[in-house]
């Protein structure tokens, strides 16, 4: 999108789109937030965030380049001095009060995510509920963050092992939860003690301006929290100096594979702490033992939400022979229940695709497998009456490997349904993937819940279960789906290194 140099008249009207009309917004903001301050861009320049709806423009954002980017580092650097040896008990209690505000504008921030990405309303709300628990979970884990006095073998010395904060962290979000990616990393890196910098998508800057908002409001220190914005064509320049830079000590990223290989390389130059939560190729395989309604309602969560723009996202189902017919069916009837429209809309059950790009990626993926001999049982096609960006709901069948559809990670509202025959030949398909971030299984028999579950290749496993992801777990996969974990007490590794003292000649 182009660069824009915009007035102050027509920085005005831009928040008069639809989504926007109901009631003044304290929260939508248009500056960047760096060390305690709302600035521009030392350029003045701007782009545009529009609603994948409708196209309309929601907001203007500053759009910075790498010289904007060096102040932000500066600022969290010269915050962590201070910020590292602040107590534990102060920084929950700053936590606290970060996820209490997030609380009270709940749904002030489900509204700009909504207009921002387009997804459902409702599943907007259940977003904040999930990205608010990271920081009510790290608001207690800041205490615990405990060391280790180990036992000498010399009677003179005494070994002690402390944690410490790694750092400045940049912290690299997508689009598709721009607000539960910025949470589940910032919560676990300011309870460590960390300073962060966190640069959101182009696609969705507007949650993370927000959520940087409340930051401030909470009384977050000058420095510690920052928020910088840049559009695409300075994406690039922005992660290479995130990732090469000496004052930062460890980069979080959240999405594709092929960037994130891109930043592992970058990342390399200064040995930093890296973690990587990359793409995925879920399987999701459905046994002639099991519940075939929880096997159904299950696809549908993972499947289906947020359009299919999930990195857990079911992107195989493997369907065991004696049920294939009848599971078919009963998915295609639910898949056909699924009602698309603007997220804003009462009763909306799948919204658009995020971007042209996204949209385009789909439509080829799904256009590859017909070409090729599978069949649209439902869907198959764009649903341009909604709008530029919406493609339907879309269920595949007769898929075979040679497709791009079985072997690429789709993001979008696109399942693919393939039948087998045993159980060996189930687990084998799943796992001819070099991604290993989430599977899926459903079965009624416990041998084969311990069975499959341990010889899946994934690094979380869904067994009779669609939705998996919640605070308190430790989410994060294998192979070429990522490094370290998220969430629970295992993500505030990913912040903290361990320091060994030996206190020796005592007597």
């Amino acid at each position: 999108m182009s660069v824009y140099k915009l007035n102050v008249f027509t920085c005005r009207a831009v928040w008069k789109c639809k989504a926007f009309s109901s009631r003044n917004m304290h929260l939508l903001q248009d500056k960047a937030f760096v060390n305690g301050r709302w600035i521009a861009a030392a350029s003045n320049n701007t782009f545009q965030v529009t609603n994948p709806a409708d196209g309309c423009v929601i907001g203007v954002v500053p759009d910075m380049n790498t010289a904007d980017v060096q102040q932000a580092i500066g600022a969290a650097k010269s915050a962590f001095d201070s910020w590292q040896n602040t107590t534990a008990k102060e920084r929950g209690k700053i936590l606290r009060k970060w996820f209490d505000l997030m609380e009270q504008n709940g749904d002030e921030l489900a509204k700009i995510m909504t207009a921002e990405s387009g997804k459902p309303i409702t599943e907007s709300k259940g977003e904040v509920v999930y990205g608010n628990s990271f920081i009510d979970l790290y608001a207690e884990e800041a205490r615990r963050i405990n060391g280790e006095i180990i036992q000498s073998p010399m009677p003179s010395k005494k070994i002690l092992i402390e944690r410490q904060p790694i750092g400045v962290a940049a912290l690299i979000t997508p689009w598709n939860f721009p607000h539960a990616m910025i949470t589940r990393k910032a919560g676990a890196a300011l309870a460590a003690g960390c300073t962060v910098v966190v640069k959101p998508a182009e696609d969705t800057p507007l949650t993370a301006l927000a959520l940087a908002k409340l930051a401030e409001e909470a009384g977050v220190p000058q420095g510690v929290f920052n928020v910088i914005t840049c559009d695409r064509q300075n994406a690039s320049d922005v992660g290479n100096l995130l990732c090469t830079s000496d004052d930062v000590a460890g980069v979080s990223f959240t999405g594709s594979t092929a960037v994130g290989k891109i930043l592992y390389k970058q990342c390399a130059q200064g040995i930093k702490r890296l973690g990587l939560e990359l793409g995925g190729n879920a399987p999701l395989v459905v046994f002639d033992s099991a519940n075939l309604a929880v096997a159904v309602n299950g696809t549908m969560a993972s499947k289906f939400r947020n359009c299919g723009q999930t990195c857990v996202s079911a992107n195989r189902l493997l369907i065991q022979s004696k049920i294939y017919d009848t599971y078919v069916d009963e998915l295609s009837k639910a898949i056909k229940g699924l009602k698309q429209g603007r997220g804003d809309e009462a009763g909306v059950t799948a919204g658009p695709l995020i971007n042209k790009a996204q949209f385009d990626k789909v439509s080829a993926l799904v256009k590859d497998a017909l070409d090729k001999g599978a069949k649209a049982v439902v869907g198959g096609k764009p649903a341009p009456q909604l709008g530029d960006l919406f493609y339907e709901p879309t269920m595949l069948v007769n898929v075979t490997s040679d497709m791009r559809v079985y072997n690429e990670e789709v993001f979008g509202p696109i399942a693919t349904v393939l039948k087998f025959e045993t159980e060996e030949e189930g687990i084998k398909i799943a796992n001819s993937t070099n991604s290993g971030l989430a599977g899926y299984f459903f079965s009624e028999d416990v041998n084969q819940i311990f069975r499959v579950a341990r010889k899946m290749e994934v690094g979380m496993v869904g067994v009779n279960e669609g939705l998996i992801s919640c605070a308190e777990a430790a989410f994060g996969g294998i192979k070429e789906s990522g490094l370290g974990r998220e969430g629970s007490h295992h993500g505030i590794e990913e912040y903290t290194y361990y320091k060994y003292v030996c206190v020796g000649n005592l007597n």
